[in-house]
C-alpha cells in the first residue's frame, strides 16, 4: 500500500496533562514503535482509516526511553529509531501528531486501569485507540489487548486490535523489531528492509577521523554509532543523504582491524560528492552487504580492496535504481 506521505503539520508533544491542541479527540495507535516496520504500519493504517470514519485526527502514543532500557537503568536496547528518528518515520507515515510519554518509575507502576482512566481518557480524551495483538501495558504488564477492549466499552471509546503481520501479509512468523534486529546483526540488511518497508538507515553528526581515507584518495565521513548498535561488521552498499540530496556510496561499519581496531566507527565513502561534511548531519541507508569486516596484510592491500567496494556498490545501486525505475 502506498503510504500517504508526511502532513504540513505533525504535532509533537511530551507528557501532556491534556489532548494537545490539534489532537482533540483523537484516534491513537499505541505501541513502541521502534523501527515503524510493516507491522507497526498496519497498526498506523488502521488507525488513519478509523479516524477517517469518525472524522478525528489521527495520532501515535509511544514511550520513551524504551522499557527495557529504563528496567535496565542503561541503553540496553539496539534502538531501529531513536526517539528523534522515530518522530521522523511516524510522520512519513501520514500521522497528525505523535504523543511521547516518559516511560519513568511513575508511569512502570502503574496499573493498567489507572492507564486507561487516567491517561488515555483524563489526560488524552481519546476518542479511539487501536494497538497491536501483541500490545501490553500498565504495572507488570497486566494489561493485554483483550484487557483494553474491555477497559474501552467502559469507557466509552472503541478499541481494535491488528493480528500480527508477516513481510507479505499474515502469517505465523510476525514481522517483529526483535526480527529485524536479528537480520541486522547478521549483516543481513536486504532481510531487515523487508520488515521494515524501506532501508535500515542511521543518522549522526560527521566527526573528525584520522584522516587516513582522504591520504588513500577515498575520503570518508565518519559517524559514531550509538554503543548498543549491534550492526554487523562489514562493508555495505549504501545511499547517504546531506541536507535532502541522495549520494551513492559505500560504507564501513566496524573498529578498522588493519588500522587500529578502535572504537566502533561508521566511514561512508560518498560517491560524486565533493565538499566539507564535518559538523554536518548526515543519514546512512544501507541497501546490500558486500562483505564482512577483514583485516589486510598492507594498506596497499586495503586500498585494494576499497576500490573494488567502490564498483560493486555502484553495481549493486545502478540495478536498483533500475529496478526501481521499472516499478
Amino acid at each position: 500500500m502506498k503510504q500517504p506521505g508526511p502532513r504540513a503539520k505533525f504535532i509533537v508533544a511530551t507528557d501532556p496533562a491534556q489532548p494537545p491542541p490539534g489532537l482533540e479527540k483523537a484516534v491513537y495507535a499505541i505501541g513502541n514503535f521502534d523501527g515503524a516496520h510493516l507491522g507497526h504500519r498496519a497498526v498506523i493504517d488502521r488507525t488513519r482509516r478509523l479516524a477517517a470514519e469518525l472524522g478525528a485526527p489521527c495520532a501515535v502514543l509511544t514511550f520513551e526511553p524504551h522499557p527495557a532500557d529504563y528496567f535496565s537503568g542503561r541503553p540496553v536496547v539496539f534502538r531501529l529509531t531513536p526517539k528523534a528518528a522515530k518522530a521522523r518515520a511516524l510522520q512519513e507515515l501520514g500521522v497528525d501528531g505523535a504523543v511521547f510519554l516518559t516511560f519513568d518509575a511513575n508511569l512502570a507502576a502503574l496499573p493498567a486501569e489507572e492507564f486507561v482512566t487516567g491517561v488515555l481518557v483524563g489526560r488524552l480524551g481519546v476518542g479511539a485507540v487501536v494497538a497491536g495483538w501483541d500490545f501490553h501495558f500498565g504495572k507488570g504488564r497486566s494489561g493485554s489487548p483483550d484487557f483494553l477492549k474491555k477497559a474501552g466499552m467502559r469507557c466509552g471509546f472503541p478499541v481494535e486490535i491488528v493480528e500480527k503481520i508477516g513481510a507479505g501479509g499474515p502469517t505465523a512468523g510476525a514481522v517483529s523489531s526483535t526480527a529485524i534486529r536479528r537480520a541486522l546483526e547478521l549483516g543481513d540488511v536486504a532481510g531487515a528492509a523487508r520488515l521494515l518497508g524501506r532501508n535500515y538507515s542511521v543518522a549522526g553528526l560527521v566527526i573528525p577521523g584520522r584522516k587516513l581515507g582522504r591520504t588513500l584518495g577515498v575520503p570518508t565521513a565518519n559517524i559514531a554509532l550509538e554503543a548498543t548498535n549491534r550492526l554487523a561488521y562489514g562493508v555495505y552498499a549504501t545511499i547517504a543523504t546531506v541536507a535532502g540530496r541522495r549520494y551513492d556510496s559505500v560504507s564501513s561499519f566496524g573498529a578498522r582491524p588493519t588500522v587500529d581496531n578502535g572504537a566502533p566507527l561508521l566511514e561512508a565513502f560518498l560517491f560524486d560528492f565533493d565538499g566539507d561534511l564535518y559538523g554536518r548531519v548526515i543519514e546512512v541507508a544501507f541497501v546490500e552487504r558486500i562483505r564482512d569486516e577483514e583485516k589486510f596484510v598492507s594498506l596497499d592491500a586495503l586500498v585494494a580492496a576499497m576500490g573494488r567496494d567502490i564498483a560493486e556498490a555502484r553495481a549493486i545501486l545502478r540495478a536498483r535504481a533500475l529496478q526501481d525505475a521499472s516499478g
